[in-house]
């Protein structure tokens, strides 16, 4: 370390000139999403840095100073903007797409009315629980590991209190009820080491240099999203530079090392390429939470084609592949994901490719065709040593699994702008869903042909399929200048039982003032029951049949109002009260604790809740605070809190906490920069988190059961009874920028101590059946990241 802190001053002490970077980019119109020709773009408070819009609404500011800079843009009859916080560095060129809305009156001169922040959605028709994110917010805050899902758990109403997975919990609600969309269609689980219907894993294949400024809703969603009860979170890719070529290289503990290029391609027609792989090495360093080797690639990409008479094509994707083994003879007693008698080989890999074609129709209207498949997949065998260490020693295959997901999307939305005060947009999204999902395996199984083993039994072999349709129509009116609604109606068909549902959307947001704004949402929203209960096979008189597929669709309604105050410059409070009520989710015929609700509390779905019946129940309630310091005068500050309670019923009719019911997280969040160096162009960034969370609860051991049985036995009847010890975490990032002074290069370094008070947070209490007793484990303790990346 004192040696990293020699070589960072030897670089300070040179002497360098002066440097500048270049803004590039397009101004639209924010309802037709149109582009502006003749707008005026500008720095502010250095105005003499402007450009004016070509006929295809582009820009170029050169020769802007280094550091964080405010843009402007202005058209007549249209209403200012002011885009804050805009990083210019000299490694790379900075990219913006500017909206303007039209005024809601007729204007004779250019007024700056507005400052754009990300407590605006990137949808305009995104009114109430959504917040915007940068993915330069990815990489600026500690403990993040390069991971979007992460930077949400920042945002107020997430819950991730957990080191080594990043599950996204909204409002109390599943992980699995969060719907992952990129480009406008639905993808599965963007992770590495994800398993089968889940939406989270410990390392995340999203890799956020090709992510564009994007959108998380929480609640009450727009009609133009569905099948998902939880949250959404909607992302954008950027293009590549269209007029440079640029690169980057870099090397980090858990994104790995990666590279990105991107450059013009069709340059007559504006279009780019955009590609991006990394690779993996965490366990190397001994980051990852056991001792085991973690492998994991990914390969990102965003070819855009340019306008051309028959519109803008492009075509993206995502490919990630990842593996691990768990050799019981190389890891620790206390490892939090394998067993010292067991060796363990687990395969994953997911893709996502799409087509996207946008025509313009008229002047102030376009259509949006996307055609994207998809496909998820995981194989994890596990053998077992019985008599271990002991002349009797025996190696047994125990569990074998293999699944696969796939989906085909087609997605078309046509978007118009009546006039200043009405925009209309509708669309059609069709989903081809495939499972097929196999699983063998010795637990809890008898010894039918006295080998003195339990036998290997074929447990699952789940195929099916399901085609979801999903018509939708919205619009925004803007009734006054300060009253906007902002309505539409989500239709849902889904095959496997022939249901259909009619979902209502409306928000209404009122400007009070130029200072505070006030929003009211409400949301009737669908999702069927997850794919691997949904296909579930169960003996009905020697044959094999899928009892689940009669279930109906969960309902779930969403009702929020929401506060949102500028008090100071650059500062923002916001609160939202909330309730989601919850209906027609699965539970057993029988009366049992279990509910579907509480499915994504571990890493696998249950495997023997068949002949379901759609009775079960919940509800989720709470109340959030938001205050918000946006990143000015060198510094920024974030404070999210939220009150909740997320509680279920069962077919017994017991009112149960749900396991995501943590009753309250905490997150403070705070950075500053400091420009150092003689010349004041490289940049000395200090940035801390502050979390903490209620224990998440859990359904007790029937220890005395367990020990009879040889394997984990749960004591139901007292489902999520108890409560894990509070989360706590503190993390500590400090990073150094330097901007070259003679050529279009820089140079980044940043070291992240996470959870740098080594607390010991709860992983989970489990049976051991090696000690026969309930054991704790604990999540991962201090752990050292860090990173370097270069321009250029």
């Amino acid at each position: 370390m004192k040696k990293l802190i020699l070589i960072l001053f030897f670089f300070l002490s040179f002497k360098m000139l002066g440097q500048t970077g270049t803004i590039r980019g397009t101004v639209t119109d924010k309802q037709s999403e149109t582009t502006i020709p003749g707008a005026t773009v500008a720095i502010l408070g250095n105005e003499s840095i402007n450009a004016v819009t070509d006929d295809n609404g582009n820009f170029e500011l050169k020769d802007v100073p280094i550091g964080r800079q405010t843009v402007t843009a202005s058209f007549l009859g249209y209403e200012n903007v002011a885009l804050p916080e805009i990083e210019v560095t000299t490694g790379k060129d900075v990219i913006l797409n500017i909206m303007l809305l039209e005024s809601f009156k007729d204007l004779n001169e250019v007024v700056i009315t507005s400052e754009k922040s990300k407590a605006k959605a990137i949808n305009n028709m995104a009114a109430v629980s959504v917040r915007q994110f940068t993915t330069e917010e990815v990489t600026r805050y500690a403990g993040g590991r390069s991971d979007v899902a992460r930077l949400a758990s920042n945002f107020a109403g997430v819950s991730t209190a957990d080191d080594s997975r990043n599950d996204i919990v909204v409002r109390g609600n599943a992980p699995t009820g969060l719907l992952w969309r990129l480009e406008g269609v639905p993808i599965p689980s963007p992770n590495h080491f994800s398993t089968l219907g889940t939406t989270g894993s410990p390392v995340s294949a999203l890799n956020p240099n090709l992510l564009a400024n994007s959108d998380f809703i929480t609640s009450a969603f727009p009609a133009e999203y569905g099948n998902a009860i939880g949250g959404v979170f909607d992302l954008n890719l950027r293009k590549g530079n269209t007029q440079d070529y640029e690169f980057m290289a870099g090397i980090a503990a858990f994104p790995g090392a990666e590279f990105v290029a991107e450059g013009p391609l069709l340059r007559e027609n504006g279009g780019s390429f955009l590609v991006a792989a990394r690779y993996g090495f965490v366990g190397v360093l001994g980051l990852a939470g056991t001792d085991a080797q973690p492998n994991y690639r990914d390969l990102s990409f965003n070819i855009n084609f340019g306008k051309s008479k028959i519109g803008t094509i492009s075509v993206f994707g995502i490919y990630g592949q990842s593996d691990i083994e768990f050799l019981g003879d190389e890891i620790d007693e206390d490892d939090l994901f394998a067993a010292k008698d067991t060796d363990a080989y687990f395969e994953s890999g997911f893709y996502t490719v799409g087509l996207k074609h946008t025509i313009d129709i008229g002047e102030n209207s376009y259509l949006r065709t996307t055609v994207g498949t998809s496909s998820s997949a995981e194989n994890y065998e596990e053998d077992r040593y019985l008599n271990k260490d002991t002349p009797q020693e025996t190696r047994i295959r125990y569990t074998e699994s293999d699944n696969t997901e796939g989906r085909i999307t087609v997605s078309t939305l046509f978007n118009s702008k009546i006039s200043k005060k009405l925009t209309v947009r509708s669309g059609i999204l069709f989903e081809r869903f495939t499972l097929d999902a196999k699983l063998s395996d010795r637990e809890e199984q008898d010894d039918t042909n006295g080998d003195g083993n339990p036998d290997l039994v074929p447990l699952l072999s789940n195929d099916g399929s399901y085609t979801l349709l999903q018509p939708y129509a919205q619009g925004q009116l803007r009734l006054t200048e300060k009253l906007t609604l902002n309505a539409g109606l989500h239709g849902q068909y889904f095959s496997v039982n022939e249901q259909f549902v009619a979902e209502p959307r409306v928000s209404f947001s009122y400007a009070i003032n130029q200072k505070s704004n006030l929003n009211i949402g409400y949301g009737l929203h669908h999702q069927n029951v997850a794919a691997p209960l949904l296909f579930l096979e169960e003996n009905v008189n020697g044959t094999f049949v899928q009892t689940n597929r009669d279930l109906d669709l969960v309902r779930s309604s969403h009702y929020v109002i929401g506060y949102d105050f500028r008090f100071a410059e650059k500062w923002r409070a916001k609160a939202e009260v909330y309730y989601q009520d919850i209906d027609k989710a699965a539970v057993e015929r029988n009366p049992t604790s279990y509910s579907s609700l509480t499915e994504g509390a571990d890493f696998v779905f249950s495997r023997d809740k068949t002949s379901l019946v759609s009775k079960g129940t919940g509800y989720n309630t709470g109340i959030e605070l938001t205050i918000e310091k946006f990143f000015s005068k060198g510094y920024h500050a974030l404070f999210t809190t939220s009150l909740f309670e997320s509680k279920y019923e069962g077919s017994d009719g017991i009112e149960r906490n749900s396991p995501f019911n943590n009753r309250y997280v905490i997150n403070l969040l705070a950075g500053k920069e400091f420009f150092v160096g003689k010349a004041k162009k490289n940049i000395f960034s200090i940035n801390t988190k502050f979390t903490t969370a209620g224990g998440r609860y859990y359904t007790p051991v029937d220890l005395e059961a367990s020990r009879a049985a040889g394997y984990e036995i749960r004591d139901e009847l007292n489902a999520y009874s108890l409560q894990y010890d509070p989360y706590l975490r503190i993390d500590l990032k400090l990073g150094m920028k330097f901007n070259s002074s003679t050529k279009k290069t820089s140079h980044q370094f940043y070291v992240d101590f996470q959870n740098i008070t080594d607390n010991q947070n709860v992983f989970t209490r489990d049976y051991n059946r090696l000690t026969q007793n309930v054991d704790q484990i604990n999540q991962i303790g201090f752990a050292p990241d860090f990173g370097y990346r270069f321009q250029f």
